[in-house]
């Protein structure tokens, strides 16, 4: 069986094993594929994998071999679900893979904002602590999570995890989907819910006014979900105390983003997901889907 990977790279940049797809069968891995090479890569593969690639009905037409599509993620809105039903190809996902690790990173945004680590260490290494006049320097007040609360928007796996730990710190916890206005009041906002079409754009400029005066944001769900000029301008008046972001509406990130050079604003290039443990559970959960569809089986089964 013929076997083509089409964006592989970020997936495993090369610390990782293919092994378990190549027992499986003739296996072809592209790092990346320009929409455009996407028929001529499959070419008459039977299965194909892909993160981010755009698998649409014309790619299935255009590729009549194909019978499984295997996502190299837990998001599928890239493939065309009804066409791939309507050909018999099974599509299958790698459920649950990043809770651990997006719940890790979203502390790691919290607590970049609260105890300002980047900066003070920069401070550092500039030689302004040896030239301190105290034992201590301080650039920026830090701020103690013991006592704060946490709107949790969006409380499936990720959610809930990121609620315990944010207990373990001392914090209290408001789900949205339980008591929107308590969450909404809360001293830190963290986003956790997927982007359809009825909440694209909701955290806007309306969104921001419900909240407290010097509130901060989080996001490492999808970029879509915020309104970025409105939450320029939130960070530039003041409104909102900080933001993090580990997404953005439209990836990779624009050269014109309205939050580039934004007060406050701290930004990592989607990377919550990437710890290696995690990409390994991708690597093997992927080769696990495919042998249970050998074997007449539905594995993690979208269609």
């Amino acid at each position: 069986m013929k076997i083509v990977i089409l964006d592989g790279f970020t997936i495993n940049p090369g610390d990782l094993s293919w092994s378990e797809l190549e027992a499986i069968g003739q296996i072809t891995v592209y790092p990346r594929t320009p929409q455009e090479e996407i028929i001529t890569r499959i070419g008459d593969a039977e299965a194909i994998f892909t993160s981010k690639n755009k698998i649409t009905a014309e790619v299935m037409e255009a590729c009549p071999n194909l019978k499984f599509i295997g996502v190299l993620a837990t998001g599928y809105d890239n493939v065309a679900l009804a066409a791939a039903k309507a050909r018999g190809i099974a599509v299958c996902n790698v459920p649950g893979y990043s809770t651990e690790p997006v719940a890790q990173h979203t502390f790691a945004l919290i607590l970049e904002i609260s105890n300002q680590v980047g900066l003070h260490s920069q401070a550092v290494h500039d030689g302004q602590w040896c030239n301190s006049p105290d034992f201590c320097l301080v650039k920026k007040p830090l701020m103690q999570l013991s006592g704060k609360s946490l709107g949790i928007i969006g409380y499936g796996n990720i959610g809930k995890k990121v609620g315990e730990i944010a207990k373990a710190f001392g914090m209290a916890v408001n789900i949205y989907s339980r008591d929107p206005k308590a969450a909404l009041a809360s001293d830190i906002i963290t986003l956790h819910c997927p982007a359809t079409a009825e909440n694209i754009g909701f955290v806007n400029s309306d969104f921001f006014c419900k909240l407290k005066d010097g509130a901060i944001l989080i996001n490492t769900a999808r970029g879509a979900l915020i309104n970025e000029s409105d939450l320029a301008a939130a960070l530039k008046s003041g409104k909102l105390a900080a933001a993090a972001l580990d997404v953005v509406d439209g990836e990779p990130m624009r050269a014109d983003s309205p939050l580039l050079g934004a007060p406050n604003l701290f930004i990592t290039p989607h990377i919550a997901w990437s710890t290696k443990n995690a990409r390994a559970i991708i690597c093997q959960v992927s080769a696990d889907n495919v042998k249970s569809w050998l074997e007449g089986g539905h594995l993690n089964r979208i269609d």
